[in-house]
């Protein structure tokens, strides 16, 4: 996810075409370079699958993107470059100060936020390229050619798609818009009609003549920024993983489509594998889930009224434990398996955690991690959490490679999660989790839960079976807090 944010960012930079002014041929040194850093690009995806060599594969993604802005730069020829140096310090120095005070909790919609301004880019590039086709190069005789209008048309279309879905994508993960779904009457005529007007307008756009282009692209422009919307309000809380990883493969669409418009190999590339690499994820998340890709990229096309969650169930008996009681059992436990969720991350508590998974294997308890598909806001969120605090890699298992392990384990422990073990998404179908393949902690003889208060859902907004367990003990507090007390008591 974050190569692919570093792959997708930079568009303004690569958006002035080498010699497209003049119409020269590119210069082979400058094809070469792009050549590279598409090669760099490849290497970096190759990196980052796997978490051993994820930090080379940043690197190789880091190199190759400044290997493509810098052949960009020094083969510009139509903005100043010292407008364009001042930007790029402009940008740079927000980005820092974002990316330090940037909480973990908070990095979810940071990357929506991110996809927004790569869609809002690739819109911008796509009107300055339509106002000033000149200087772009795409002029045949007077007026832009028909190959160029489609592209342009798509790139701004998939961009302001990219930009208002990613809007709504931030509001609900960040809590300004609710994570349920919205539903409105007729939705799907709406969107259908909505995308087929955008198809008929970038058409007409392509075969209209110099005079009657404008109304056409403005109505393109507009549609697909409210079709953005309305893609994304219909999608519920337990699939904004899914959101994000989609948004973030339109964004590589719409570099790509600029790419072409502009004729920057640069671009194509970067566009084609973030794109790629991004509806390949999405796909792959929504079988993790269960669901239906193609539902899900249409707007929650599946969705209907009643299966927008609902409030926590009539409050029933549960056993309530404490620090000592829990730390007495996993010290008696052979295995223990621990699945963080979204909590963790908001208590911080993956260090503390950390701390207690080595004093339990000092002691010769086995402990292994489970990390659901679409634990947390975005894709790879637990993942980067339990490597920041230096959990061995090896220790770290998904779904399919540990579930069957539960059977065998003596406590199943559970931190900040709750609809990724919620057995409602095997037993009832009005559930809006229902068919999303969960953990089988029910299995596990001793399930320790560690949520705030017995008050909260999950984000999909359903109560949890596995509180009232007869195997279950819930550890009400802030989850740093009551892991640091385990940490105390083992010691």
């Amino acid at each position: 996810m974050m190569l692919r944010l570093l792959l997708a960012a930079p568009i303004a930079a690569l958006a002035a075409p080498a010699h497209a002014a003049t119409g020269e041929a590119v210069n082979p040194w400058v094809a070469l370079a792009y050549l590279v850093s598409g090669v760099f690009f490849i290497l970096a995806l190759r990196g980052l699958s796997s978490p051993a060599t994820s930090r080379t594969g940043n690197r190789f993604g880091m190199i190759g993107m400044l290997i493509a802005v810098v052949t960009t730069l020094v083969t510009h020829d139509i903005a100043n470059i010292v407008e364009i140096l001042i930007a790029i310090a402009v940008g740079g120095a927000i980005g820092l100060v974002i990316a330090r005070r940037i909480a973990m909790t908070s990095m979810p919609e940071l990357v929506a936020a991110f996809h927004s301004l790569v869609g809002l880019a690739a819109v911008l590039v796509g009107w300055a390229a339509y106002l000033n086709p000149g200087a772009f190069g795409l002029l045949v005789g007077d007026s832009i050619g028909a190959v160029s209008k489609v592209e342009m048309g798509l790139g701004i279309a998939i961009g302001a798609i990219t930009f208002s879905g990613s809007v709504i994508a931030f509001a609900k993960l960040s809590g300004r818009m609710s994570g349920s779904p919205i539903l409105l009457p007729a939705r799907h005529l709406i969107n259908l009609g909505t995308l087929a007007a955008i198809i008929v307008l970038t058409a007409l756009f392509a075969m209209a003549g110099p005079a009657e282009t404008m109304p056409l692209i403005i109505a393109l422009t507009v549609l697909a920024f409210l079709i953005g919307f309305l893609l994304i309000i219909p999608i519920g809380g337990a699939d904004m993983p899914v959101v994000v990883s989609m948004l973030n493969s339109y964004s590589g669409w719409a570099a790509a489509a600029m790419g072409f418009t502009l004729g920057n190999t640069a671009m194509i590339i970067t566009g084609a594998l973030v794109g790629s690499s991004g509806a390949i994820l999405s796909y792959i998340m929504c079988r993790a889930m269960n669901r239906s890709f193609i539902s899900v990229i249409a707007g929650g096309f599946g969705a209907d009224d009643s299966s927008s969650g609902g409030e926590a169930k009539e409050q029933r008996p549960y056993k309530q434990g404490s620090a000592a009681d829990a730390a007495f059992m996993l010290e008696q436990a052979e295995k223990v398996i621990i699945i963080p969720g979204y909590g963790m991350a908001v208590a911080q508590a993956q260090h503390a955690l950390r701390e207690m998974a080595d004093m339990l294997e000092e002691k010769g308890v086995e402990v292994k991690y489970a990390i659901h598909p679409v634990a947390g806001r975005m894709p790879g969120h637990m993942n980067v959490l339990l490597a920041e605090a230096q959990v061995p890699y090896e220790n770290v298992f998904e779904l399919e490679d540990i579930n069957s392990e539960f059977s065998q384990a003596d406590v199943a422990f559970i931190i900040g999660a709750n609809d990724v073990v919620n057995p409602a998404a095997k037993t009832d179908k009005s559930s809006p989790i229902y068919g999303m393949p969960v953990f089988d902690v029910d299995k596990a003889k001793q399930v320790f839960f560690i949520k705030r208060s017995m008050g909260g859902v999950g984000y999909a907004g359903v109560d949890n079976d596995v509180f009232y367990m007869d195997q279950t003990m819930m550890l009400l507090s802030d989850a740093k807090k009551m892991v640091e007390e385990i940490v105390k008591a083992l010691d």
